[in-house]
């Protein structure tokens, strides 16, 4: 990807996944990045090897998005740096799989805050200055659930519903001012998060299975060619079609009988 040769991107959850994807395909195309996630020796072992292989500046920030000053931590740094962004990804977010009334209410609030709350926050920090300069660019990690309820996984899906509508609404207002913004949806894709989340026996048998580099690549010419959001992969483009010509309460159904959790015997 060329259009941010030069310039520097920052990408969220950036040490694993999709997000250590996203940050090699940057850095293929000539971009300066700023790598955040909590994990420090993957981020800096990361920045290592991309800074050697493509010749680029990187700069790593340790940090943790479920606490609520996260971004502003992120975007003092950049500013005492003295980085332009001018591109923002909003990346990094996690899931938990289970009845709603036996998961634990803190991995809960803290999806929230790290699926919606950080992702407000930190487009709020950048986009004034993308708009002040007439050009950037805002990348949102969004879901193929983002399309539909999907029952012991409902909260993730009602975050990812957030996530997408958010950047399309963005998309529209930003428009005139020469500011981007899109949705990546993906679904299954080979990465931890499915082991993260606890559903991991679901994800192994799906067929579809993207990996995270296609994903990445999908969401970075969607953004580029000024696309509001994308769903990665034909076939999750046609499962998402499909749900349209049904009541979204056999939607819920289905997607119910698909995602119980097993019966454990004693």
């Amino acid at each position: 990807m060329t259009p941010w040769s030069g310039k520097w991107a920052l990408v969220t959850g950036a040490s694993a996944g999709i997000g250590k994807a996203l940050a090699e395909e940057l850095a293929r195309g000539g971009a300066n990045l700023v790598l955040t996630a909590r994990r420090r020796e993957r981020l800096e072992e990361l920045a290592q090897n991309l800074a050697a292989k493509h010749k680029i500046h990187i700069k790593v920030f340790v940090a943790d998005l479920i606490q609520p000053d996260a971004p502003e931590k992120i975007f003092r740094f950049t500013k005492e740096q003295g980085i332009e962004i001018e591109l923002l990804i909003n990346n990094a977010g996690f899931g938990a799989y289970g009845e709603f009334p036996k998961v634990d209410l803190s991995r809960l609030t803290d999806m929230v805050q790290v699926n919606c709350a950080a992702v407000v926050h930190l487009t709020r920090l950048y986009l004034p200055e993308m708009v002040a300069r007439g050009h950037g660019d805002v990348l949102i990690l969004a879901s193929t659930a983002s399309f539909q309820s999907v029952p012991y996984i409902s909260t993730y899906a009602a975050t990812k519903a957030f996530d997408l509508l958010f950047a399309e609404g963005l998309a529209e207002e930003m428009k005139p001012h020469g500011v981007r913004v899109c949705a990546l949806c993906p679904g299954s894709t080979e990465s931890e998060f499915s082991e993260v989340a606890g559903q991991a026996h679901i994800s192994a048998t799906r067929a579809n299975r993207e990996t995270a580099e296609k994903v990445a690549r999908t969401g970075l010419r969607a953004l580029a060619a000024g696309k509001s959001y994308v769903i990665s992969g034909l076939g999750n483009y046609l499962g998402v079609l499909g749900q349209r010509l049904v009541s979204r309460r056999l939607v819920a159904r289905v997607a119910a009988r698909m995602f119980k959790p097993r019966k454990t015997s004693n």
